[in-house]
């Protein structure tokens, strides 16, 4: 198996990310105590709080984003690495919120900056904010830029519950969502939830196949307003090599903070760090690193300086 042409997965990253930035208000049931409370009395209840995404209709979220991928193939006694960077700052600009509490959002990317470094493309560096002309590879990615990639709706547990595409991106997998799904109803620290997720491979012999995989999701704390998920992509379907070569991106262990009274994520990161063996043959060998990170853009000042806006504007 080759190493697929580094620009894919900064483009993935870059339109849809390994999780799209959050917007999740966590609105916690007081416990009381009784001073005088007799000696055997029960012990009070576990706090528990109730994960829920808000937004405000016209507010725009902004956030830097810097995704880098490294892969080293090994195969026949050949060895290809092929390394990927990508700085961008991308907004969703929320243009309703229904009676139903669902929110719709427009999904864009407003500068990025990426570079390629293969055995086919030394160094090549795209940087949206130039007036340089396009790097070869970098087309599909300067077409994204300061233009609406998509309208989204999603309910307040995180569902998508439309989707219109309004640029040509790469098809969306439902199990990277640009969402992380929240669980029913309230949840404890130290408790966890999980999504499902169907995902179709390939065999060897070209065969299509469906595997079982799931995000898991864990409440780690809740400190100084801020709400900690511990995040982690699990394959539940047995597999071999060749099938984990083409899921290995997704395997990711990661954490989330959100600002509890702001309703919406500080930072997040996630990271893989996966060696496979064998998945091309027997004296075959990937390892694949890869690290997602990303940060509330949240004052007025530093969105200045992090931001210049394209010639494109979106519509109000």
């Amino acid at each position: 198996m080759n190493i697929h042409a580094a620009r894919t997965s900064c483009l993935v990253a870059l339109l849809f990310g390994a999780f799209a930035p959050l917007a999740i208000a966590v609105e916690a049931l007081e416990t009381t105590s009784t001073p005088d409370k007799p000696a055997d009395a029960a012990a009070p209840a576990t706090e528990k709080y109730l994960l829920r995404y808000k937004f405000a209709m016209g507010e725009v979220l902004r956030y830097d984003v810097n995704h880098a991928t490294k892969t080293r193939n090994n195969m026949e006694g050949h060895t290809q690495e092929v390394e990927t960077q990508s700085e961008s700052v991308k907004a969703w600009k929320v243009t309703d919120v229904l009676p139903n509490g669902e929110m719709e959002f427009i999904h864009v990317v407003e500068w990025v900056k990426m570079s390629n470094d293969s055995p086919d493309t030394k160094a090549n560096v795209y940087d949206s904010r130039e007036k340089a002309g396009v790097p070869r590879g970098f087309e599909q990615a300067a077409r994204a830029v300061g233009v609406p990639l998509s309208v989204i709706r999603i309910s307040a547990d995180g569902k998508v519950t439309f989707r219109e595409q309004k640029h040509p991106q790469p098809k969306v997998q439902e199990d990277m969502p640009i969402t992380l799904g929240l669980p029913e109803g309230e949840i404890a620290v130290g408790e966890k939830w999980s999504h499902p997720y169907d995902v179709d491979v390939q065999r060897k012999s070209g065969a299509n196949l469906q595997i079982q995989t799931r995000r898991v999701c864990q409440l780690r704390e809740v400190k100084n307003g801020v709400a900690l998920i511990d995040v982690e992509y699990q394959i539940l379907t047995p597999v071999d090599p060749y099938i984990r070569a083409q899921l290995v991106e997704r395997l990711t262990d990661g954490t989330v903070r959100f600002d509890i009274a702001q309703g919406r994520i500080v930072q997040q990161e996630h990271n893989v760090d996966k060696r496979i063996l064998g998945f091309a043959g027997k004296a075959s060998s990937m390892h694949f690193v890869s690290r997602l990170q990303e940060r509330l853009l949240a004052d007025e000042e530093e969105v200045k300086s992090e931001i210049r806006q394209a010639s494109a504007q979106i519509e109000k």
